[in-house]
């Protein structure tokens, strides 16, 4: 019999904790903070479980070989359930999405459930697969902006997004391991997201005196956190190694979010986003988020 805990395996509940920084952070710099935007990250969350779900159900053969113990093959998990509970939550995000934030919410929203599908299903094993995700995690972005001015929370989203590649690209060779090539590109795209994260940008809204360095300060938490495994695959590239920095960027996401989040104004808000990292990294020790 299927229970909450092989559900919660199989979408990799604690990684939706890297989930809502996004939305806020898109909001945060479109300046588009307002009551919705809780329900906004909830849609997101449903869209992300929704990809997960979706992901082990293309992989499920796959897995079979390279991952049994995943929820599908070793059986605690129909393919169809798991194949429903996909397209469920993908309904209930959209709708969610629609609900609270109107036609603008909608018109990100469907396209960034087309693009969590077409990732999973179609582009994953491509050399598209990076470009997609980042795509998702960047129209993630939007979604919270929508309410706003959109065009301002651009930078955030390419920024969140160019994360994003870096960590499908190392989530690639998960199983096989690689070369120390990779993970030192990826290591010096993570510099260019922490730098990017920690300089204002033209039109957004000026942070409180003692909240300037604040983004500075978060973004390079996120680097040492991120960096430091990334560079550990450098000097030995095996697959352990390489989930274990995998994990790190999953976990280590909403420290950068954090610092678009007070990059845009709201300091304390960026602090609450950054906390769950740390959250993020315990939670993972009992539920893998890769």
């Amino acid at each position: 019999m299927t229970t909450l805990a092989d559900l919660a395996e199989l979408v990799r509940a604690p990684a939706a904790l890297s989930v809502p920084g996004d939305v806020v952070a898109g909001a945060a710099a479109a300046g588009a903070l307002s009551p919705r935007t809780p329900a906004l990250a909830g849609a997101s969350v449903l869209l992300y479980w929704a990809g997960m779900a979706a992901n082990d159900w293309a992989d499920r053969e796959l897995d079979a070989i390279e991952r049994p113990e995943r929820p599908i093959p070793s059986g605690r998990v129909t393919p169809t359930a798991a194949l429903g509970l996909a397209a469920g939550l993908t309904a209930a995000g959209v709708g969610l999405a629609a609900a609270v934030g109107g036609r603008r919410a909608a018109a990100l929203a469907v396209p960034l459930a087309a693009s969590i599908w077409g990732y999973d299903l179609l582009a994953k094993n491509t050399a598209a697969g990076p470009a997609v995700m980042a795509a998702c995690r960047g129209l993630d972005v939007l979604l919270g902006a929508s309410g706003g001015r959109l065009w301002r929370a651009l930078p955030s989203a390419a920024t969140v997004a160019a994360h994003t590649w870096t960590v499908t690209t190392l989530s690639r060779r998960e199983v096989t391991g690689t070369d120390a090539a990779l993970p030192m590109r990826t290591l010096a795209g993570t510099a260019v997201v922490a730098a990017s994260a920690a300089i204002a940008v033209p039109g957004t809204r000026r942070a409180a005196a003692p909240a300037v360095a604040l983004p500075a300060v978060l973004a390079g938490w996120y680097a040492a956190r991120y960096g430091a495994a990334q560079a550990q695959v450098v000097r030995d590239p095996s697959a352990g190694k390489v989930r274990a920095a995998v994990g790190a960027g999953i976990t280590g996401l909403p420290a950068l979010q954090g610092a678009l989040t007070a990059r845009g104004g709201a300091g304390l808000l960026g602090l609450a986003v950054a906390a769950a990292a740390p959250l993020g990294r315990r939670l993972a020790r009992k539920v893998s988020p890769t």
